[in-house]
């Protein structure tokens, strides 16, 4: 009886793992298991592991805190998505996991380490090796999206998995600079991390608009440059500490020599210009920078970066370098000179200089320098990293030349991009650049990049995921895994398995929704923001006026980057156009757009009630004629009936008209409404 139990089980598990991957094959695992990021290896195997009355956890080999820890962090996870109590049942009754460790890892954690694992399970019992703890850290992870419902319970299909990362350096940056980020933020992120195998947290502590670690050493730069919103150097270590146990290393920036006036409130002699500086509390590049021709500046980082590489244990240390407009320092006939003496031809070769100078300090204190692709010069000492944010070409280009270099062009996530643009982006592809495999061993990997003009603490994971596992999958997995369907199916199972880590986007959305609502109920206004999203790339910035004080509580701070119900009504349209709609396609079209048509007369009279939401009326009233729009189309095409060129050049000409943001949102369906337009044939 068990053992027919078990094979049910696990032709459920099968069809579960087909349905996601539209296959009818388990030959490519690598398309089929609902894992974010998919493994290098993965082989079926015959019915599943029951886990209904627990799981029993055991280790062998090598143990240490960290991994009794990751234990029983591992059961919490899995008992809030299963709802079965971690307590202890007579152990007949339950599933077993063994792990076997052979080692430890390195004492701070490094660049390169082994992160491989191998996971197998079977009907009566799982196994998880790994060299160190970090590949186990990974392998529990992998365990844990495989869990799912079956009829006769939750269960994990009987699989063999050999897995270890494309890339050593996957990383997202958090910028708490502009919007100080709370460690609850800082902490749910570094959760969400671990669930999709990253294993760098990038931490911007400076800004212009803020200072935002405690400095012993030079105090007045966080009791002046702060707003008193900054990390103590005991808040730190706890995070640290939380990051490690994940297998997560914390590489801290602090920009320089420009995005730097919150240093100089407090000490302004680092400054070119006069001053007086105050902090900055809008957003852009300012002119504001260090000044690289004093020795007391030199003086100043050597005893800053002392204090702060003996808080970050890490290797590397991030020192910015972007955007230094070199305004300041042509305004100030001291530098001017100093440059004529030494002769440095512009401000480029000045924060070279500078950048060689600060280089030097943070290799005297042990560490290797991170900059942006800025500071790359002809004369930039051969060890300093190179973070390219300004596309793949110049990423290459430093490669070339001999420097590691990490990606974050194309991974920049508070741009409002897409999954799959974000999906699409490899470091590995360089244009008409040619690297030698030396060469292209240079690539460490890449980061995604959340900077925070216009997010805050409410929203910023919403911002943050699930779009960040594709750039996790782009960063672990190998470069043939490129199914934009399936990424799309599992982005979607991940974003409710992440609520169980305590990452709970999708409810703070939910919440932030009724705000704005003057309804108990905020569906009908759901029905707009479903197809609504911000506006991407810089676009918003010329949308509204927004400083560090603008409250981020409107619709366009709480619908998704990306509209996952318009991404699908546009792919329906496409293939009602070409000719490969099936009936369903045009009931779901028909459906959605009737209900968007008719949305308006139920949403507008509640929307003037709030000051939040009377700006969204005319976004309303907007659907409701692209659906209409929408609807005529459909008739046409279904009964084949042609139109005048003109009457098809109006609605065409009417859809790019209602295309343009309002409420500094854009309505997502618009091109799909298009496509159906544009396949109408004319008399």
């Amino acid at each position: 009886m068990f053992k027919s139990g078990v094979m049910r089980t696990g032709w459920a598990t099968l069809i579960f793992y087909l349905a996601l991957s539209g296959s009818n094959s388990f030959a490519g695992a690598k398309t089929q298991l609902p894992v974010i990021p998919l493994p290098a290896t993965a082989a079926q195997g015959s019915g599943s592991l029951l886990i209904d009355h627990g799981l029993q956890v055991v280790f062998e080999g090598h143990t240490e805190p960290r991994l009794e820890r990751a234990r029983t962090r591992f059961l919490a996870i899995l008992s809030r998505e299963t709802g079965i109590s971690e307590v202890p049942v007579p152990p007949y009754s339950r599933a077993r996991l063994v792990i076997k460790t052979s080692g430890p890892s390195a004492p701070v954690q490094q660049l390169g380490e082994d992160e491989s694992y191998h996971l197998e399970i079977k009907p009566n019992a799982a196994l998880l090796t790994a060299p160190n703890p970090l590949g186990v850290l990974h392998g529990l992870q992998t365990f844990l999206q495989l869990v799912h419902s079956t009829p006769e319970g939750f269960a994990v299909a009987a699989v063999t998995i050999d897995d270890k990362p494309c890339f050593p350096w996957r990383g997202l940056m958090i910028d708490a600079g502009r919007h100080f980020m709370p460690l609850d933020v800082i902490r749910q992120n570094l959760d969400g991390m671990e669930a999709v195998k990253m294993n760098v947290l990038h931490w911007h502590l400076s800004e212009d608009q803020g200072f935002r670690i405690e400095s012993k050493t030079f105090p007045l730069l966080h009791e002046r440059g702060s707003d008193g919103l900054y990390y103590t150097q005991d808040q730190v270590r706890g995070i640290l500490n939380y990051a490690r146990d994940r297998g997560i290393r914390v590489v801290p920036e602090f920009d320089m020599p420009g995005h730097a006036t919150s240093w100089f409130v407090g000490y302004p002699d680092l400054a070119s210009g006069s001053g007086p500086y105050q902090i900055e509390r809008h957003w852009g590049v300012f002119d504001p920078a260090m000044d690289p021709t004093r020795e007391s500046t030199y003086r100043f980082l050597d005893r800053f970066i002392l204090e702060m590489t003996a808080l970050f244990p890490d290797a590397y240390f991030h020192i910015g370098g972007d955007e230094c407009n070199g305004k300041e320092w042509d305004a100030n006939p001291r530098i001017k000179q100093y440059m004529q003496t030494h002769h440095i031809q512009d401000s480029a070769a000045l924060q070279a200089y500078f950048t060689g100078k600060v280089q030097k300090l943070v290799t005297a204190h042990h560490k290797i320098t991170v900059g942006w692709d800025e500071v790359l010069q002809p004369d930039t000492p051969r060890d300093v990293v190179i973070q390219s944010w300004r596309g793949q070409d110049s990423l290459a280009e430093a490669a070339r030349r001999g420097y590691r270099g990490i990606l974050s062009a194309g991974y920049y996530i508070d741009l409002n991009q897409s999954a799959a643009d974000h999906y699409a982006v490899d470091p590995l592809v360089n244009g008409t650049t040619t690297l030698t495999p030396t060469q292209t061993a240079n690539i460490l990997g890449g980061e995604a990049t959340m900077w925070t003009e216009y997010v805050s603490p409410e929203n910023i994971n919403g911002r943050i995921w699930p779009r960040t596992a594709a750039i996790a999958e782009r960063l672990w997995s190998t470069q043939d895994v490129r199914d934009f369907s399936s990424i799309y199916q599992r982005l979607n199972t991940l974003s409710q398995k992440l609520a169980y880590y305590g990452l709970p986007y999708l409810s703070v959305r939910e919440q932030m929704l009724r705000r704005l609502s003057s309804d108990t109920d905020p569906a009908v206004l759901q029905v707009l923001a479903s197809v609504v999203q911000p506006p991407r790339d810089y676009a918003r910035e010329g949308l509204n006026s927004y400083d560090v004080f603008s409250p981020l509580n409107r619709l366009v701070d709480t619908v998704p980057p990306e509209s996952d119900t318009a991404r699908e009504f546009n792919e329906i349209a496409k293939r009602i156009a070409n000719g490969r709609a099936t009936p369903g396609d045009w009931q779901k079209a028909r459906q959605w757009l009737t209900l968007w048509r008719d949305n308006d007369a139920a949403l507008r009279p509640s929307l003037a009630n709030s000051a939040l939401t009377d700006e969204l009326v005319p976004l309303s009233h907007n659907l409701s004629q692209i659906a209409t729009i929408g609807l005529l189309a459909l008739d046409t095409l279904e009964n084949t009936v042609p139109v005048s060129t003109e009457k098809k050049r109006e609605q065409l000409s009417a859809l790019k008209e209602l295309e343009k943001p309002v409420a500094v949102l854009v309505n997502m369906i618009v091109p799909g409404v298009a496509t159906l337009v544009q396949a109408i044939k004319t008399q």
